[in-house]
């Protein structure tokens, strides 16, 4: 068995313009989807990411604020799933809550060195 990783970008844009109680309710979605992952046994790990961040470049001698990439294509979070193949795992990928928000899930299998 092979771990993926998830990476989930854009979908904010939208979920701002929601009530408390529409995003409690994206929420409940997302804990339900990772719980299903879970009991499975197909979760590894996973976490949102800050909105912060840095973006080094030229061997760590430019610094920059970051991300300054469009809104659509900023990584906001990540999940790390077990599956026997990348097409399981893209599968288990439909269900990603982020669809909701027009978001989008990149699918990359971890390798090992």
């Amino acid at each position: 068995m092979a771990k993926y990783m998830y990476l989930f970008r854009g979908g904010d844009a939208r979920r701002v313009q929601e009530s408390p109680e529409q995003m409690q309710a994206h929420m409940e979605l997302w804990k339900k989807w990772m719980g299903d992952l879970a009991s499975s046994g197909k979760l590894v790990d996973g976490l949102p990411l800050g909105k912060e961040g840095k973006q080094l470049k030229d061997k760590g001698k430019v610094v920059h604020d970051g991300p300054y990439a469009e809104g659509k294509e900023i990584v906001g979070g990540y999940l790390i799933v077990n599956s026997e193949s990348l097409d399981e795992a893209a599968e288990l990928a439909k269900e990603c809550p982020i669809f909701e928000h027009d978001g989008e899930v990149e699918v990359r299998e971890i390798l090992n060195m």
